[in-house]
């Protein structure tokens, strides 16, 4: 028995993802999910088990380009676990109408989930915001296109100074902003009505992986009794890893920091720059997403019904 054929779109589409010609979490999901439909509908495989195995080698093709990010796995799940049926006809069929399924749903993903996240804004809130996220945003913009009156303050998010954008963006929105320095969170709790963050990713537990400084947020404004919100897409959701414990932290180059001449000047010391820390669920109130908001414990479920259980790898051989 041969090799499978991988159809030439996989192969480009591999190519491109690992030399980053196509990035970001969304748009990474729809390219590995279109080429997964040209694999179905182009293959000329002499009987179901050869489909499938077909199917299985272009995953595995694709999952190789990035193996640590969460949208490309959750595409290949979310695609091959509707691959149902005993013919070629039927297997094809019903792959081509998931990666379509799914495709259609990220479309709408960001807007759905920001209509949802608008519901837990009222006239007059004041939202604190830490690093950029485009879900939150969409969250901000759904409600004052509702008309809801908000007002905003907005951490730095230092080294990268992210939240800059962030302010920006509010301000073409109309929301009235407030920039400050990170260390000034804790006193500006109690002017605000929500925390509003995003995810880079949610671990089985509810535990949220995001930029450095989510955490010591977090805990604070549970502290002061200002619920925390988490917005994310669905494709943020990690059903492999069962506990943020378990996550590494990447770290990031130490000149965001300090500068060579800075570094000079104050001598030999270690410089690290944690890119993300993990929240623990007790710190979050409810994680919004296109599918609805839920308790982070409950987010599990959520993957489940999605993706299909934590162990489940539908590009593996015998799964």
């Amino acid at each position: 028995m041969g090799e499978p054929e991988i159809r030439a779109a996989v192969e480009e589409t591999a190519v491109q993802i690992a030399e980053m010609e196509i990035r970001g979490a969304a748009t990474i999901a729809d390219a590995a999910a279109r080429a997964l439909e040209r694999q179905a509908t182009e293959s000329d495989a002499e009987g179901a088990e050869a489909f499938r195995r077909e199917m299985r080698a272009a995953a595995r093709r694709l999952l190789d380009t990035r193996p640590t990010a969460v949208s490309l796995p959750n595409s290949l799940r979310y695609v091959l676990g509707r691959m149902d049926g005993d013919s070629v006809e039927s297997l094809r069929a019903s792959t081509v109408a998931g990666a379509r399924e799914f495709r259609a749903r990220l479309e709408t993903a960001q807007d759905d989930l920001g209509a949802i996240g608008a519901n837990r804004l009222q006239d007059g809130d004041t939202v604190l915001f830490h690093c950029h996220s485009t879900d939150v945003l969409s969250c901000i913009e759904a409600a004052v296109e509702r008309g809801t009156s908000l007002e905003a303050i907005v951490k730095e998010t230092r080294p990268r100074k992210q939240g800059h954008i962030t302010a920006r963006e509010l301000r073409e929105l109309g929301v009235p902003v407030t920039l400050i320095v990170d260390g000034a969170a804790g006193r500006y709790l109690d002017e605000s009505d929500h925390v509003f963050v995003g995810a880079d990713s949610v671990t089985a537990d509810g535990a949220v992986v995001n930029k450095i400084g989510t955490r010591p947020l977090a805990v604070t404004a549970r502290e002061r009794d200002t619920p925390v919100v988490v917005a994310a897409q669905t494709l943020k959701l990690d059903p492999t890893t069962l506990s943020g414990h378990t996550v590494e932290i990447e770290m990031r180059d130490e000149r965001e920091v300090v500068g060579d001449d800075e570094r000079v000047e104050i001598g030999e010391i270690t410089v690290e720059n944690p890119a993300f820390d993990v929240t623990p669920p007790r710190y979050v109130d409810a994680i919004v997403t296109e599918r609805g908001q839920f308790p982070p414990e409950s987010i599990v479920f959520l993957m489940r019904e999605l993706f299909g259980e934590q162990s489940t790898r539908p590009w593996e051989d015998g799964s």
